[in-house]
């Protein structure tokens, strides 16, 4: 039996086929999951359509996560929209970040309080309104909510920048949701994966520095392929991590694990 039969879940964050939760969604379903799927706007509606024909996915649900609770594409409302479908859900994948992305390159201490406050709310604080929003829907057996963070949440990194203060806000959240819903049996954890060539990591000034340099200095000497990152959320989503919670999973080689790399690693 297929790892993820029966099980339904909501994948939000998918923007094309080269986005971690694309890799995600497309594993899940290899493994027997049944998916649901959140879209910013038309313009992610269309490019969302094709993938989700490919998996055979026919649940779709317009959400801007910076709306009020009132409006008509809240996260609120969406998972109304989603109850009406699914009596109840087992899982939820958010692959949700922003930040602008001219505050993406030079120094995090010119940031902006509005890009500030953008940024924690979308990338951070989103996290926090999904999971109060999803309780009524969660399954009666539990289940597992996951994000995404970076490492760039735990040290600097290259103009990651506010990017940096918002997901470490989100991996404090893990710790505090995973405290407040563990005793519903609902696991809060995050999946910190290295760089992937992503439209997202594309807006980050030098990625291709990061890249190279997380290639040579990682243990395994190779940034992580969607795939990989696939593999570790299914763990993280299937009854295979049921005794795990308020976790960063790292998929990056090793990388977070180095201080100092070898000095020919350098060269």
């Amino acid at each position: 039996m297929s790892l993820m039969s029966g099980k339904k879940g909501l994948i939000m964050g998918v923007a094309n086929q080269r986005s971690i939760a694309w890799g995600i969604a497309k594993t899940l379903a290899e493994n027997g999951a049944e998916l649901a799927f959140s879209y910013q706007n038309d313009e992610f509606k269309k490019r969302l359509k094709p993938l989700m024909s490919s998996i055979k996915s026919d649940n779709s649900f317009e959400c801007d996560v910076s709306k009020e609770a009132s409006e008509f594409n809240s996260i609120e409302n969406m998972f109304e929209k989603l109850s009406k479908v699914w009596n109840e859900i087992d899982f939820i994948v958010h692959a949700l970040a922003y930040s602008d992305k001219e505050e993406l390159k030079g120094k995090y201490v010119y940031c902006s309080r509005e890009n500030f406050l953008n940024s924690l709310d979308i990338s951070a604080f989103s996290f926090t309104r999904i999971a109060k929003s999803s309780l009524p829907f969660m399954s009666s057996k539990g289940g597992s909510l996951l994000t995404l963070s970076y490492l760039g949440a735990e040290r600097t990194t290259p103009n990651y920048n506010v990017m940096g203060v918002a997901k470490s806000a989100l991996e404090a959240s893990i710790k505090y949701l995973a405290m407040d819903l563990g005793k519903d049996n609902i696991r809060v954890n995050a999946l910190s994966a290295g760089p992937v060539k992503t439209l997202a990591g594309a807006a980050i000034s030098g990625a291709r520095h990061v890249f190279r340099y997380s290639e040579s200095v990682a243990p395994l000497k190779f940034n992580p392929q969607l795939k990989e990152v696939g593999d570790a959320a299914l763990y993280l989503t299937s009854e295979l991590s049921s005794g795990v919670t308020g976790n960063v999973h790292h998929v990056d080689g090793g990388l977070h694990s180095v201080a100092i790399p070898k000095q020919e690693n350098l060269e």
